[in-house]
């Protein structure tokens, strides 16, 4: 009898979105929000066809409140995470990327009509790519130590979940750790470091300086480079550190040339981390090798469409998740004499990705403010953190009802910062001076 209801639980759990299973207490509704109070010279404008507003739920305090005052706010179970949710979680994440694989892999060639064949190969990538996405949140979590308070079984599943998605995962793990610390800092930051008006207008490919206004002006181009953006960006991340500050790099590590986070001598890391990056060397390679012997099996065109195509989606998802985090005409990032860790994560934004965001994604869309104010509050305690939260912040939190549909503008419009003549310290989000 206890296994049978222990069996109805984990199935209850794991029909549940984080939020409802997160939350201790029915949550107040937000006051109604107010449109956004973004300067002349910010995005967008007085024009609403131009930018999405940011909801606010009331004036917020006059100064940023200390990192401490936040903490206590928070109730004290959200920074326990428990084993048994995660690994529900876990379970459930794994036994849909096994059954889409099985279903591919027996039902897909069985279908005769060569379209229809290929309409179910393209639905399977885009729903596998999903499935994935959500376990390399998982791995995410587990790198944060949000998995279990146990390092070590956090260590050994993110390494697993990661290693499977091709993703080096202590190499990530560290270089994550210090977008965390220091999030919106021009300089030191990680992660989308956004460029100044001087380095926008004296970008350069293959050597050759860009004519920004001919090139902006093209929409090929921008679809183009939007593309690549999404297609490839997390493996130039991993391979070149792109979009990272220029003082991101550790002084205490390798003088190397290389910033790759294949490499253990790479300038990104410490010397005392070689180790560990070798680690996640070898749960690539053991991935590769297995990608390799289902190809001796499946052949390697139906190889590619059962991993490689699912392989693309996650990182497309990966890519737009932290970009529209980080990017948005009312977040601003700050130079170094004025960044402070809470000033940095309270720098981002939570957006909204409905069923996706809330059940496969498990809220990481949803709830990204708390996220970077305390990394080890576990994803389903993560709403009720935020709505802990949001008395104190007012104004300071920022959250948009939108995500995907916005990535296009946003990627149109948010080119370079400047600083801020009414704020120092802070750069914002600019228009070039051919769009004023």
């Amino acid at each position: 009898m206890s296994t049978l209801a222990a069996t109805f639980a984990a199935l209850a759990l794991w029909l549940k979105p984080a939020s409802e299973l997160g939350s201790k207490q029915k949550a107040a509704p937000p006051p109604p929000p107010t449109a956004s109070s973004a300067s002349a010279s910010a995005i967008g404008g007085d024009d609403p066809a131009r930018a999405k507003q940011i909801h606010k739920i009331r004036p917020g305090p006059a100064e940023y409140p200390d990192i401490n005052t936040l903490r206590n706010a928070i109730p004290a179970h959200c920074f326990q995470p428990s084993l048994w949710i995660s690994c529900s979680y876990l379970a459930r994440d794994i036994l849909l990327i096994a059954a889409l694989a099985y279903a591919a892999i027996t039902f897909i060639p069985q279908i005769q009509h060569p379209l229809l064949r290929t309409a179910a190969w393209i639905v399977y990538g885009f729903v596998q790519g999903l499935a994935c996405t959500g376990l390399w949140i998982l791995a995410h979590e587990c790198g944060h130590g949000a998995f279990s308070l146990h390092t070590r079984v956090n260590n050994v599943i993110g390494w697993f979940a990661h290693s499977f998605l091709l993703v080096p995962y202590f190499s990530w793990k560290f270089s994550h750790a210090r977008h965390h610390r220091f999030t919106g800092h021009m300089e030191k930051d990680m992660a989308f470091v956004p460029r100044t008006q001087a380095q926008h207008q004296s970008r350069r490919i293959l050597g050759l300086k860009i004519d920004t206004e001919l090139f902006e002006d093209a929409p090929i181009v921008s679809l183009m480079s939007l593309l690549v953006h999404q297609l490839f960006g997390w493996q130039a991340y991993l391979l070149f550190n792109v979009s990272s500050g220029v003082d991101s790099l550790q002084p205490e590590g390798s003088k190397s040339w290389s910033q790759s986070h294949f490499d253990p001598t790479s300038a990104v890391f410490r010397s005392s981390e070689r180790l560990y990056i070798v680690i996640s060397d070898i749960g690539l390679l053991a991935t590769a090798a297995m990608i390799y012997y289902g190809s001796t099996i499946f052949g390697a065109s139906t190889m590619f469409l059962l991993y490689g195509v699912p392989y693309f989606w996650v990182h497309h998802w990966l890519v737009a998740i932290t970009y529209l985090h980080h990017t948005h005409p009312d977040l601003p990032h700050f130079d170094a004499e004025n960044w402070t860790f809470v000033k940095g994560a309270l720098a981002t934004i939570d957006r909204d990705f409905g069923f996706i965001g809330r059940y496969l994604f498990h809220g990481i869309i949803e709830t990204h403010v708390v996220h970077h104010l305390f990394a080890r509050i576990p994803f389903y305690y993560a709403d009720e953190a935020t709505e802990a939260l949001k008395p104190l912040l007012g104004d300071l939190y920022h959250c948009d009802d939108t995500f995907l549909d916005t990535l296009w503008p946003t990627f149109n419009e948010c080119k370079y910062v400047q600083p801020d003549s009414t704020a120092p310290g802070e750069m914002r989000w600019v228009k070039d001076e051919k769009d004023e």
